[in-house]
């Protein structure tokens, strides 16, 4: 009985116990617990020694006590089981004699089953049948006994035995006559599974030793009998004299499995430690397990969704890399066997990955990658929060030091941007970048093996990109060994209507060109790719599991790509890791700031103040009437309701209300937290300007946390006997008296903090070690604790100091990991050929573990999500939703919500997203004895208390890869809400599913389809690029684009077939839309600071879709604090508008970075477009405001235009566009100036003076 997940073995069970008793025998080994209690040979019963009310068994039986402690430690099931099989000797004893002698056969039958070969199963069911079928009484089969091997050992294709022992294994390697080897040859250790070797199934573990052989390395292939393969990493992968020094140079896991503990639960820490110590390179490829090589070669989605996530996902904890497929499966006879094509690719990349190790610094070659999205010269270094060429300066120097060899790098970073920008032989501000190469057609053809599929799509080369009609162009400059070059475009950018109807794009020659180069002429033994993010892992290919035939894996080719990928994004991370096999580096985003408040916002606060103070005297009135006109001059009248009326005519809590609602929005654009500038690898941020990261994580409790953490701020409330859900509840509606207590906790948080970090800090403001280990000492009677200082000198003074003592113990732990850094010692770990530690990627405020940063980012289990605590706060959320759309839609319950789903957000919050559509439809997601949620139950009308409300799921392109098994539980969620037999009034998805079925003559279950995202291999709506490049016609031309790269569905009734199109059932879905609704789940980042949000808002579409043309509420949730909000659209884009695009200390963080703080300033108008486009709800002032701050002040009009000139003409041409498209009501005089403005930058562009 294979590994099989709870509701499988249910399943089985369900089948296999009828049949029980009628059965002579029922032998099962090691599998879930509800089948192997099912186990039965004679008078042993597994059932009866796993206890039950009934069965007899001892308390204190072994088995039992295994199964009754099963839920709370379940890593590592199947070894546990194995182990618990070991114990069974003992246990015999125990039994009366015949029982011992059918427990001795069960014993038996075991290690036949584990001998695996065809001798041991042909025993196994001999033996079985003459000891226990009557039929066969006396029947003598002369069975031998089973046959055993070695539980770990060295195994090769050509050797006579298999070896325990590695300096015998040596000796026979090194005297082969059939080989020769270099003397530096590389060494690469396989790891394999004993199962294949002994049931002769080893001809795909045969093709890689002998193609490693092949292209000069040589291999020690070891293997394991159980499920933890770090026993023979251990014994047989170190020198067997220099015990300590690695023996190999890279490993390569043929078995698919994490390290430890198989499929179902690995012990990652375990294995992380193992590798560690051995500090090689950890590749973890692939044989097919549950589809034929014709089913994977065929399928859009590659490998199949179970396998991703087992045996893909979990090794990436273990910080493997790589998951190529290397074996396929026969269809006749389930066999392996290898793929030549896949085995020489994966061959190729290890010995590369050793050789790092072996090869001289001062000879080794380094591409570096930037990226320039969209194509502009002014867009070059483009890169999530990060300075590009400020941190390729730093990894210059450092490379330097290290004995790189480097030349010609100038003195100043801004150089370097003229070197690489500009090219030598044509004018300063020319618009063509450095032409490092010229490479003909000739050569692009010899060189690159792929050439010719390109021309489908993109005509014969050169074409017209990245060339001159002639060559194809290569952009970049050589500093010695390392290159700078400049990643081509995908392509499609001006012309993103060529993608409409396309499912087989490719990249285009000039891209190809790019990375031939690099392998071809360059020869870079590395290439590091820079920042967050590029074309290459996007391009068109297989989702998991690469072949032959994606580009991916054909442009990457051989060469080891390193990735510096930021920290807070591990969905798209891992889609580089799977898709083109990066070894990925996670950079920290820039600190963190409070918002703060600016001009009339400031002189409004201060407004405020002098109410509180003079409320009830005769000036409240006149201070409230100040108060109502500086608010509408700051633009606040359409996030609370302002009176016409004088403020005298208004009681006194009328005023109160309206004061309170004013100061409530104060306070969330003061304290809302903002990264400042830009981040340089290798500059961790001071311990002063981790305060407010800090303060954000002291907010939140942590119960799953060891020991459980209080949130400060509830902390405070509890000294006063107050409950802090009621206190932001009341802040959130602007009662006076608790936005003001609100605002006082939020002071003594601050102070608090900023108290404890002082104390920690030298004069140049980072932490000091001596301060550190005083903290330990700290906690006895007496000693002075710096944060209760601050504390007892307020209203709070009675917290409780037990519970303080835990947060600001979990705040040290913190410190010390926000001001850490290993960005550019990891850099160095995997340029050395060695392993860089993984580490998990999110939101450093719910999750300190992804600090600190220069780890190999990996997601989380796939099975894993959603957890009970994600399940908690989706039920907050949804409540809080449906009360807001009720409260602007007249009371009523909204029949169906479009939702958004992303991949990083249900990462960072262990699928919180997931759980809300499930709570919205009224169906409870259920973990199985292993924690796997993969179960559901349907929540009783009773007990939801509201209809279940009808949902169109559009998953994003990264979402759909990482969680395809998550796709399939929510489709199968939605069919099973539909299928319940309840009154339409309380049921919207089963009312709507069979109107649909009536319309389109087709079944409930198939009219319940709801969960949509792109076509296998693709991503986006491309509403996106179309924004970007303001290459767009009109709304429609956008709406055209989203419904027809959006609606392929997901069916858990067919979860191996990817994406399906099913476009008249999207449609139809989306005409019922009351609202639509996305997540907002971290500080970092916001509405406007990528494009991805408004390319998957549909709120524009649906107002065309519907019969009654209404245009659908819009609301976004916002858990980035402890006080989980739901806002509008509108209410959040003018929230950002005013924290960043608005805010100097914002763009003047920004502009800190010079070239690059243009580029982002720029983008942030850009996306503001984007969502007047899909939503239309960007107000008119926030387009004036912008105007105000970077047009019409001379002074930031010319640092913007001397520092990026190309940004800046785009920035200018943005406000031309919007006003064009309608969406702002510019003046003649506002659109006279940007014309000039438009002109003169073109001169400056140009170089005419």
């Amino acid at each position: 009985m294979p590994d099989c997940n709870d509701l499988h073995a249910l399943q089985i069970a369900a089948v296999v116990a009828p049949q029980r008793d009628r059965l002579d025998a029922c032998l099962i080994f090691p599998s879930m617990p509800a089948v192997l209690k099912l186990n039965k040979l004679g008078s042993f019963d597994f059932a009866k020694l796993m206890g039950g009310a009934k069965s007899g068994a001892k308390k204190d039986s072994p088995i039992k006590k295994f199964f009754g402690t099963l839920k709370k430690n379940n890593d590592n099931f199947e070894e546990q089981l194995l182990k618990l099989i070991r114990t069974l000797p003992a246990v015999l004893k125990f039994l009366p004699s015949q029982q011992a002698r059918d427990g001795g056969m069960y014993i038996q039958s075991l290690q036949y089953w584990l001998g695996g070969n065809s001798e041991n199963l042909e025993n196994l069911v001999l033996s079985t049948a003459q000891a226990y079928v009557p039929a066969l009484k006396g029947v003598d089969f002369n069975c031998a006994e089973p046959e055993l091997f070695p539980e770990v050992g060295i195994w090769h294709p050509m050797a006579p035995g298999m070896y325990e022992d590695l300096k015998e294994y040596l000796n026979w390697y090194d005297t082969r006559r059939d080989t020769k080897f270099a003397a530096d040859a590389p060494v690469v250790g396989l790891v394999l599974q004993r199962s294949h070797l002994v049931t002769g199934d080893e001809g795909h573990y045969s093709g890689v030793v002998s193609e490693l052989e092949a292209q000069g390395a040589k291999v020690v292939p070891v293997f394991a009998g159980g499920l933890d393969f770090s026993a023979p990493v251990k014994k047989f992968f170190y020198d067997p004299i220099y015990k300590s020094t690695a023996f190999v140079d890279c490993i390569i896991s043929l078995t698919g499995f994490a390290l430890v503990g198989g499929p179902a639960r690995q012990d990652a820490p375990k294995a992380v430690d193992a590798l560690k110590k051995l500090n090689v390179p950890y590749m973890v490829s692939l044989p097919l397990v549950f589809q034929t090589t014709e089913e994977w070669m065929a399928s859009e989605l590659g490998v199949h969704p179970v396998q991703v996530a087992l045996q893909v996902a979990l090794p990436e904890l273990d910080g493997g890399i790589e998951p190529i497929v290397f074996a396929g499966r026969d269809s006749n006879t389930g066999k392996s066997h290898s793929l030549p094509d896949r085995i020489d690719g994966l061959c190729a990349r290890a010995i590369k990955w050793a050789n790092l190790a072996k090869k001289k610094v001062a000879e080794k070659k380094v591409a570096i990658t930037v990226f320039s999205f969209p194509p502009d010269k002014g867009n070059v270094g483009t890169a999530a929060y990060l300075n590009v060429f400020g941190s390729i300066y730093r990894v210059l120097q450092d490379l330097k030091a290290q004995g790189y060899t480097i030349e010609d790098v100038p003195e100043k970073e801004e150089d370097l941007i003229k070197m690489i920008l500009n090219d030598s032989e044509a004018r300063f501000n020319s618009a063509d970048l450095n032409i490092a190469y010229k490479m003909d057609v000739e050569e692009y053809k010899r060189l690159c093996p792929y050439s010719q599929s390109l021309e489908a799509n993109w005509g014969k080369a050169p074409g017209k990109l990245n060339s001159q009609g002639q060559n194809l162009l290569i952009y970049g400059k050589q500093f010695g060994n390392v290159f700078i070059g400049v990643q081509p475009t995908f392509g499609y950018e001006g012309d993103p209507m060529a993608l409409l109807f396309s499912r087989s794009a490719s990249p285009h020659h000039g891209f190809a060109a790019y990375y031939t180069y690099l392998e071809s002429i360059f020869k870079a033994d590395a290439v590091l790719h820079f920042g967050t993010h590029g074309s290459l892992e996007f391009m068109p290919g297989k989702q998991v599991g690469m072949s032959d035939l994606c580009y991916p894996d054909s442009l990457i080719s051989s060469i080891p790509n390193i990735y510096y990928y930021a920290a807070n994004n591990p969905s798209e991370a891992t889609i580089a890791k799977r898709r083109s096999y990066a070894n990925t580096i996670s950079y920290l985003t820039p600190p963190a700031e409070n918002a703060g408040l600016y001009k009339g916002l400031k002189e409004l606060k201060e407004l405020i103040a002098s109410y509180q103070t003079l409320r009830e005297s005769g000036r409240g009135p006149a201070i409230c009437n100040t108060i109502i006109e500086t608010a509408r001059q700051c633009n606040l009248d359409k996030d609370i309701q302002l009176p016409e009326e004088d403020a005298k005519d208004l009681d006194l809590a009328q005023r109160d209300s309206l004061v309170g609602q004013a100061y409530s929005r104060l306070m969330e654009i003061e304290s809302r937290l903002l990264p400042c500038g830009l981040h340089v690898v290798g500059s961790p941020p001071t311990a002063m300007e981790a305060i407010a990261t800090l303060v954000n994580i002291a907010e939140i409790d942590r119960p799953e946390n060891d020991p459980p953490i209080k949130g400060l701020p509830g902390i405070l409330a509890r000294s006063i006997n107050r409950n802090m859900e009621e206190i932001y509840l009341n802040n959130n509606r602007g009662v006076l008296v608790d936005v003001e207590l609100n605002q006082r906790m939020t002071e003594v948080c601050r102070n608090s903090v900023r108290a404890f970090v002082e104390d920690r800090t030298d004069k140049d403001g980072r932490v000091s070690i001596k301060a550190l280990n005083k903290f330990a000492q700290m906690t006895g009677l007496g000693a002075r604790e710096p944060w209760t200082d601050v504390i007892k000198e307020t209203e709070f003074k009675k917290a409780n100091k037990d519970e303080l003592r835990a947060v600001f113990k979990y705040l040290e732990f913190c410190l010390q990991q926000v001001v850490k850094d290993n960005e550019l010692g990891a850099l160095q770990q995997a340029l050395e050929g060695k392993y860089v530690e993984p580490g998990p990627g999110g939101d450093p405020i719910r999750n300190p573990a992804v600090l600190p940063t220069g780890k190999n980012i990996h997601a989380l289990d796939p099975q894993s999500i959603p957890t009970q605590a994600a399940l908690k706060s989706a039920r907050v959320v949804v409540e809080r939703l449906l009360e807001r759309q009720k409260l602007d839609n007249g009371n009523a319950w909204p029949e169906t919500i479009a939702v958004v789903l992303w991949g990083t957000d249900n990462i960072k919050t262990y699928g919180e997203s997931l759980a809300q559509v499930m709570c919205m439809v009224g169906i409870k997601p259920v973990p199985d004895a292993l924690g796997r949620v993969n179960k559901l139950e349907v929540i009783p009308l009773e007990e939801l208390g509201r209809p279940r409300v009808d949902v169109v799921v559009n998953c994003s392109g990264v979402f759909r890869d990482l969680f395809v098994n998550q796709m399939n539980l929510l489709d199968r969620a939605v069919k099973m809400a539909a299928e319940l037999d309840e009154p339409d009034e309380m049921n919207f998805v089963r009312k709507h599913a069979k109107k649909q079925a009536e319309e389109m003559g087709i079944n409930v279950r198939q009219a319940a389809t709801r969960i949509f995202s792109n076509a296998s291999g693709s991503y986006s709506s491309n509403v996106n690029l179309a924004v970007e490049n303001s290459s767009w016609s009109d709304e429609q031309q956008l709406q055209e684009m989203y419904l027809s790269r959006k609606s392929f569905a997901f069916n858990s009734d067919r979860p191996g077939a990817g994406g399906e199109e099913q476009r008249e059932v999207f449609e139809s879905a989306l005409k019922s839309v009351d609202a639509t609704f996305q997540n907002l789940d971290s500080s970092e980042i916001s509405l406007t600071d990528v494009s991805h949000y408004f390319d998957s808002d549909p709120t524009k579409l649906v107002s065309g879709l519907r019969s009654d043309g209404k245009l659908p509420s819009s609301y976004i949730a916002d858990t980035t604090t402890a006080n989980a909000q739901v806002r509008s659209l509108g209410e959040t884009v003018r929230l950002d508008a005013r924290t960043k695009l608005l805010n100097p200390k914002w763009y003047e963080g920004m502009l800190n970075s010079g070239y690059e703080g243009v580029r982002e300033i720029q983008k942030r108008l850009t996306n503001t477009v984007g969502w007047s486009a899909t939503s239309g709800q960007v107000d008119n002032w926030v387009y004036d405001e912008a105007n105000s701050t970077f047009i019409d002040d001379d002074d930031m009009q010319k640092r913007l235009m001397d520092m990026n000139p190309n940004s800046f003409r785009k920035l200018v041409a943005t406000f031309l566009e919007a006003n064009g498209r309608g969406y702002w009501e510019a003046t003649p005089d506002q659109l006279d100036r940007l014309r000039q403005l438009y002109m003169d930058v073109e001169d400056k562009i140009e170089g005419v003076d």
